[in-house]
């Protein structure tokens, strides 16, 4: 290294800020997807996947962690966050319906929007994202399934991502659902790609997409019982044969827990 580059260690190293490896430099700022003490606190999370059936095969079983929620953001959200939220209120209002009977509550996390829709007024509001001329989000990318345990009374979750061609915007539309009465209205009328997406998100989370045209398994064989993605779906399966040695099945393996 030169005397100039002893002098100048940012030189030295292009790819540090002000001398300081980025990679090392662990603050607030560089760290990604901190909610701290914010948001709503559902459970707290025992091992690396949470489970508690078949013992933790992980080797992290001692790890804990809270499940915490993103709460409500408020205004202003920032940037076009604040134009989109504007419109779906206003074009909700003229259509007679009351904005905060339709969004139970608006998020900004991690620089994202996201919309909790009653799941009532899903399609209604769906369509309204699509057909608004200052919205216009023509594109929904699928619909993912979540199952919080511990979130009572809404266990699980839809999440539609919606995507803007015209304006080159993406948010979210998120619908709760209970363990007990695990029904969501279909969008498949209003987004047709949505057709294999709710019926995997059926598959594996349960949920059932009321008005979808051939509401089916579409992995698991017809007469599978349960549904896998689901957070008290117990651990199991086959054995597995790799190259002469027998691994077994994920209930059948050691316990670190």
């Amino acid at each position: 290294m030169s005397d100039a580059d002893k002098a100048n260690p940012a030189k030295a190293n292009p790819g540090d800020a002000d001398g300081v490896n980025p990679d090392q430099d662990v603050n607030a700022q560089n760290l990604p997807g901190q909610r701290g003490e914010h948001g709503e606190v559902i459970g707290t999370r025992r091992g690396m996947f949470g489970a508690n059936e078949s013992g933790d095969t992980s080797g992290y079983g001692r790890l804990v962690r809270t499940v915490r929620l993103p709460g409500s953001a408020v205004r202003p959200y920032g940037g076009w966050f604040d134009e989109v939220a504007d419109e779906l209120e206003g074009a909700l209002d003229e259509q007679g319906l009351l904005p905060e009977n339709a969004i139970e509550k608006t998020v900004v996390d991690r620089d994202e929007l996201t919309f909790h829709i009653a799941r009532e007024h899903l399609p209604r509001v769906a369509r309204t994202m699509r057909d608004d001329p200052a919205l216009r989000f023509e594109l929904c990318t699928g619909v993912s399934g979540v199952h919080f345990e511990g979130d009572k009374g809404r266990e699980l979750h839809a999440v539609y991502h919606l995507r803007s061609i015209t304006h080159n915007r993406m948010v979210r539309l998120e619908v709760s659902a209970p363990d007990s009465d695990p029904h969501i209205p279909s969008l498949v009328e209003i987004y047709p790609t949505n057709d294999w997406h709710e019926r995997e998100t059926y598959d594996f989370f349960g949920l059932v997409f009321d008005g979808h045209p051939a509401l089916t398994r579409i992995l698991m064989p017809d007469d599978w019982q349960g549904f896998p993605q689901r957070k008290d779906y117990p651990l199991g399966g086959i054995p597995v044969e790799y190259k002469g040695a027998q691994i077994p099945a994920p209930d059948q393996r050691r316990s670190y827990s």
